[in-house]
């Protein structure tokens, strides 16, 4: 196993050597007020990782600024971003690389680089942040202000199939909470002053997706696995976790798709700015309140009718109106259409942004 994870860096580091970024020609962007980021995928090993940007007010959609700002590709497989004090982190998985942008001019203002297979981030201040790893069992711990990496953290994992895995991640007060997802099913807690794991939970299988709410409850959706798993597959769930004991609190089934496999679209748990109200995918997007005591009948925004294939990937919602936005990634080949609906669900708007749209970022 030593000499499998040896091979595997090896290769990590010589695609991540490889990587052509420069590419054509800076375009100037001065982007003031309110806007969401559309954080673009693209297919792995294509290197078309992209960065959109809308305005929900004029409706004003700019794609590729990423590339266009600084004359160079993002990369290869661009995961998740955080805006914080005027800066987006934008954390590309694949080419082992988290960029540091300014929120205006789009343009790069620092790197960190050689990371193992970072996914996602969490700032604690503005000297310390974590990044999970999807084939990793070490948390990377980094300095923003120095763009710099100055520890790890050793995650003890549930299974050995893989050599790790840490997924997303929230804070309540001094401890960090991180979803262990890929072939895994441990909630880790971790103190934050310390950077050392103090406890953890099994939940269901492949916890993937982790908030908390007004009253610093965690809520964490499992996806279940799929058929023909090593460690074999069941419902996805949704529990709500007690962050002092990590004590189940409550488990809500969401059952198993019509193939008779676990949903393997059960994902993409977000909460609202107030932290009452909860929005997941699963086929449609559906909403419930914290105080639930059971499951919705239905989803609250049904994947639309039509004569292509819909298929909800994305989910954001905005920190000032609940505006939902939906990233239909369609085939995974074609450019993702983005769907923004208004809290009450009603279509306000459409539009296109790059392939296999991820994950969604406001700008305030």
């Amino acid at each position: 196993m030593k000499h499998l994870r040896y091979i595997v860096v090896v290769v990590a580091s010589m695609l991540s050597s490889c990587m052509r970024w420069e590419y054509g020609v800076q375009e100037h962007f001065n982007m003031l007020g309110e806007g969401v980021f559309i954080v673009n995928e693209g297919n792995f090993n294509y290197g078309g990782a992209s960065l959109s940007y809308y305005q929900h007010d004029s409706k004003h959609l700019e794609n590729e600024v990423f590339q266009r700002a600084n004359a160079m590709r993002l990369g290869d497989v661009a995961q998740s971003m955080v805006v914080r004090d005027g800066v987006g982190w934008v954390v590309v998985n694949n080419s082992h690389i988290i960029f540091a942008i300014d929120t205006e001019t789009f343009r790069e203002v620092g790197r960190i680089t050689d990371l193992p297979s970072p996914r996602y981030i969490a700032f604690v201040s503005d000297e310390k942040a974590y990044v999970s790893q999807i084939d990793s069992d070490r948390i990377i711990i980094i300095n923003p202000k120095t763009f710099s990496i100055t520890g790890e953290i050793l995650c003890p994992m549930t299974t050995p199939y893989r050599t790790g895995s840490t997924e997303q991640m929230a804070i309540v007060g001094d401890h960090l909470y991180v979803a262990c997802w890929s072939y895994q099913k441990r909630i880790l807690k971790i103190d934050t002053r310390t950077d050392e794991v103090v406890d953890f939970v099994d939940v269901g299988l492949q916890p993937k997706s982790i908030v908390k709410d007004r009253n610093d409850k965690l809520w964490v959706v499992s996806d279940g696995g799929y058929e023909g798993n090593v460690l074999g597959y069941e419902s996805a769930k949704l529990y709500r976790l007690n962050p002092e004991n990590l004590a189940v609190e409550q488990i809500f089934e969401l059952g198993l798709n019509t193939s008779g496999s676990a949903t393997r679209s059960a994902s993409r748990l977000k909460i609202n700015e107030q932290g009452d109200t909860l929005y997941w995918i699963d086929g449609g997007v559906w909403r419930m309140s914290i105080d639930a005591t059971e499951l919705p009948a239905e989803p609250f925004i049904k994947p639309l009718s039509g004569t292509q294939r819909c298929l909800y990937y994305a989910l954001g919602v905005a920190p000032d109106t609940e505006d939902i936005y939906v990233g239909d990634a369609i085939d995974y080949q074609q450019r993702s259409v983005i769907y923004r609906f208004s809290r009450e669900g009603e279509l306000l708007d459409s539009f296109t942004a790059g392939v296999i749209a991820g994950d969604f970022c406001w700008k305030r």
